[in-house]
């Protein structure tokens, strides 16, 4: 199994047995494609994946990260081993030693890489390279592993508590290199699927949302990226995409069970997951999301897997 390299809030380690129990047999997938790809974790579980598979995310940062893993993982290594400790004192000789763009004075080193990270969103020259390496750090030293962005579209989440944080992990980056070898990367609206996905390929959802009851409201549930009107646009695509012959699998909040459960080509399901980054403690635990597939019940991982188990017990052939 390939570890994500990343932290990712929405990751959903806890819930791929369940996710992936809804995908069909791998025998009867072509391409797989992910439109929300944030840390990866069930695209780097699932792999290897066919040539002509693709993964997506709007924040372009992130998917340039990706695209330093699979095509320069050596020189990103290189880079992020010459990195001191969060806490330790500025590299006089690189920019922001003393201050940050505003003036404020900068005492630790991880401040002065989250200025050098946030030189693309202030149309400063970067290194495409550079700035994954500082992605990776950024994402190993800050508080509790989140990512966030002012509205000027810089990273800008405090240090974190760290004692022996390990921002090189130079097997998950090799391993990860590897498994995107022939994946498209993309950067954009999750529609760009329409023109990748074919029949008998895999399409896997998870878009940004808020995990709550099933009795809050449309708006309540919606990230503020992401809201009812790209939520409707989503299951439109779903539609298109079931149309065209393609197995599609949605991760999404209990309210939006209202777009699909009157489909008759989806089913909704009801699962758990656990939240680990969030930055209110209390805000952490398990919350309620549901699963909505086009998949045949009869044809999914799970079942085939359990007919699978029955015919070896029964004697029959392996």
């Amino acid at each position: 199994m390939v570890e994500p390299v990343l932290k990712w809030a929405g990751g959903k380690r806890q819930i791929l047995h369940e996710i992936r129990a809804c995908f069909p047999p791998e025998s009867d997938v072509n391409a797989y494609h992910e439109p929300f790809f944030g840390g990866g974790a069930l695209f780097f579980k699932t792999g290897p994946h066919a040539p002509g598979s693709s993964i997506n995310d709007i924040n372009e940062r992130l998917m340039s990260f990706y695209e330093v893993v699979r095509d320069d993982p050596e020189d990103l290594i290189e880079l992020l081993e010459g990195f001191d400790g969060p806490e330790s004192n500025p590299d006089p000789d690189r920019d922001f030693s003393k201050e940050n763009r505003k003036g404020k004075e900068i005492d630790q080193y991880y401040y002065q890489q989250r200025e050098l990270y946030n030189r693309r969103p202030n149309g400063e020259d970067y290194n495409k390279v550079e700035e994954a390496a500082l992605l990776m750090y950024l994402n190993r030293t800050c508080y509790n592993g989140l990512y966030r962005e002012n509205q000027s579209g810089e990273f800008n989440v405090p240090i974190g508590r760290h004692s022996e944080a390990n921002w090189v992990q130079a097997s998950r980056i090799l391993d990860a290199h590897r498994a995107l070898q022939n994946v498209n990367i993309e950067c954009g609206d999750f529609s760009y699927v329409l023109d990748h996905a074919s029949e008998d390929d895999l399409v896997y959802f998870d878009p940004p949302y808020k995990p709550v009851s099933r009795t809050s409201s449309f708006v309540e549930y919606s990230s503020e990226e992401f809201g009812p009107e790209q939520q409707e646009r989503l299951c439109e695509v779903a539609v298109e995409l079931n149309d065209m012959g393609a197995h599609v699998a949605i991760s999404n909040s209990p309210p939006m069970r209202e777009l699909y459960e009157y489909l008759d080509e989806f089913q909704v399901h009801d699962i758990g997951a656990k939240r680990h980054i969030n930055s209110d403690s209390d805000g952490r635990g398990e919350v309620g999301e549901i699963i909505v597939t086009n998949v045949p019940e009869d044809n999914r991982r799970e079942k085939t897997a359990y007919l699978d188990q029955f015919v070896k017990a029964d004697g029959g052939e392996e």
